[in-house]
């Protein structure tokens, strides 16, 4: 029989496990270093917990048993490959699966590194190949069209003018969606410029356009709420700090409005801010610091969206194509 506990991080992030008493306490020790010293984000935690409780549930079947710290130290290359073929019968994508086997690894090198176990069957495994995505912005015309069909109605009503100097946090500055939900009342950008602490602590420093000055303006006199420095930034219907999801379902009707394709996402605004740059004339340092990536490589992808955009206005414009 499966018994499950549950394993919490000091962010009161709550998952459950199908484990043994001694490996809970290892693996609640393990989400708080992901917390305290690596410094991921709360729902990174918990896509990590959710990978590694799919894992043990697995291999509860698998091995006949609930699996405790000896079994997982002992787990063959086999044994991998089986959990790996498993969830390819699921349907899983070689993204998701990819990151489901970076999850397991993780954990392990943490059971190596602060727990004196030790398992190099796992090294053996092969990652899977993940095809190479490229980031769909919208095209200028379209980001400033998002923009102008919420401006009006921004005038007078206070929701929709939150949800507008979100976007133009997004598009403006090249922020991530749970990068400008975290700002507090006292983060408010007053300046040319302002730092953002990114994922895993990195901060960076990013422009603040007057157009971003002028929609949080208007957004923070229609706000029936007081917001306070300690307090978060933007509000939700009741007071609370705004759920993404509400900018997503916005973001949703706004691409139905205007004919836009499913890929129009808050986040398409930020690869829209990147992609821009780039065309204009940006270089990728400037770019990768921007976005706050740690590696170049990530930022690259960008010039693949610009080799696109020009090989299609080839494609459409030269006689000979």
């Amino acid at each position: 029989m499966t018994i499950k506990k549950t394993s919490e991080t000091s962010a009161n992030i709550s998952i459950s496990f199908a484990a043994r008493a001694e490996l809970l306490e290892i693996l609640g020790r393990w989400l708080r270093y992901l917390q305290s010293e690596k410094r991921f984000a709360a729902h990174t935690i918990a896509s990590y917990a959710g990978d590694l409780n799919i894992f043990l549930t697995f291999m509860t079947k698998h091995l006949g048993q609930i699996p405790d710290i000896a079994e997982l130290q002992t787990l063959s290359l086999n044994d991998f490959r089986a959990y790996m073929a498993r969830r390819r019968m699921d349907g899983i994508s070689a993204r998701s699966l990819s990151r489901s086997l970076s999850t397991i690894r993780n954990l392990y090198r943490y059971l190596e590194r602060n727990e004196g176990s030790k398992n190099d069957a796992i090294h053996l495994i092969r990652t899977p190949k993940v095809p190479r995505t490229v980031p769909r912005p919208l095209a200028e015309e379209d980001a400033r069209n998002v923009l102008l069909l919420l401006k009006e109605e921004a005038r007078s009503d206070w929701i929709t003018a939150r949800d507008l100097a979100v976007l133009y946090l997004l598009y403006g500055s090249g922020l991530r969606i749970s990068e400008a939900l975290a700002f507090n009342g006292a983060d408010r950008p007053g300046g040319e410029t302002m730092v953002i602490r990114g994922k895993r602590g990195r901060e960076r420093l990013v422009p603040v356009l007057p157009s971003v000055i002028a929609a949080l303006d208007r957004y923070l006199k229609l706000c029936p709420y007081p917001v306070e420095d300690q307090g978060p930034l933007f509000l939700g219907k009741r007071g609370n700090r705004l759920n993404p999801k509400i900018i997503q379902e916005r973001m949703a009707r706004l691409r139905r409005e205007l004919g836009l394709p499913e890929s129009a996402t808050p986040h398409a605004l930020r690869h829209s801010f990147a992609t821009h740059l780039l065309a204009s004339g940006g270089d990728l340092r400037t770019i990768q610091e921007l976005l706050g990536h740690a590696s170049l490589s990530t930022t690259q992808h960008y010039t693949d969206v610009d080799t696109a955009s020009l090989l299609k206005i080839y494609d459409k414009a030269h006689p000979r194509a």
